[in-house]
């Protein structure tokens, strides 16, 4: 059932979002570095790699520059247009094709580089691979502010990933592993909207009341 409704619901989402994603398209291409889309390779399924499409925000040599794989709060790398297109996640939607080809569903852990997914200890990987990365999932949306968190903390990025972010939000997928089902996903769908308009918002923890407990970390930023 949920292949069935991952795939009916990007292909009706591809037809009517294409008024606004050509457009798009057309500004990446004639600004910045003149790339429409970004394609990175992905930890999926069973450890099956794919390659992540998003709109091109960044220079192109991103992966190799500053931070690599992961992006920091005003990260120099991001250009003009593409700022806007993050802050309104825009840039996500061309994810729509990797759910239409198989690779990724709308709910489930968000697809990672290989070596920001191995920060993960190794019983958490070996879990996380168990579902299909998601467009979304209850770990983007309680760390939808990731990037600022790492800016207020006092360690090195590397290291607020490592000790702070990823035992967290391993913990947040275990959760979902316990909970999947067609209902949570629809939560998880509108909690993702909810999120993007009042970023501030306790809705996720009120709805799913049985989630992990915030790290002292994440309270404080």
């Amino acid at each position: 059932m949920k292949r069935l409704f991952d795939f009916t619901l990007s292909l009706l989402l591809i037809i009517l979002l294409s008024p606004l994603l050509i457009p798009i398209g057309i500004i990446l291409l004639l600004t910045g570095e003149h790339y429409i889309f970004f394609k990175h390779k992905r930890i999926g399924q069973a450890g099956k790699p794919f390659k992540l499409i998003k709109f091109s925000t960044m220079l192109v040599d991103s992966p190799n520059l500053g931070s690599g794989d992961f992006t920091l709060n005003n990260d120099p790398r991001v250009l003009p247009v593409g700022k806007y297109l993050r802050i309104t996640k825009i840039n996500e939607l061309p994810q729509l094709l990797n759910i239409l080809q198989g690779d990724m569903s709308f709910v489930g852990p968000r697809p990672l580089a290989s070596k920001v997914f191995n920060n993960y200890k190794l019983e958490d990987q070996s879990l996380i691979m168990k579902m299909k990365p998601g467009l979304t999932g209850i770990g983007s949306i309680i760390f939808r502010n990731e990037e600022a968190i790492i800016a207020h903390s006092d360690l090195k990025w590397e290291d607020c990933l490592r000790l702070e972010i990823m035992p967290y939000k391993a913990r947040l997928e275990e959760w979902y592993f316990m909970h999947e089902n067609f209902s949570v996903d629809i939560l998880i769908l509108f909690l993702t909207a909810w999120v993007v308009i009042f970023p501030a918002s306790d809705l996720p923890f009120r709805i799913f009341k049985d989630l992990p407990k915030k790290t002292s970390a994440f309270m404080e930023s």
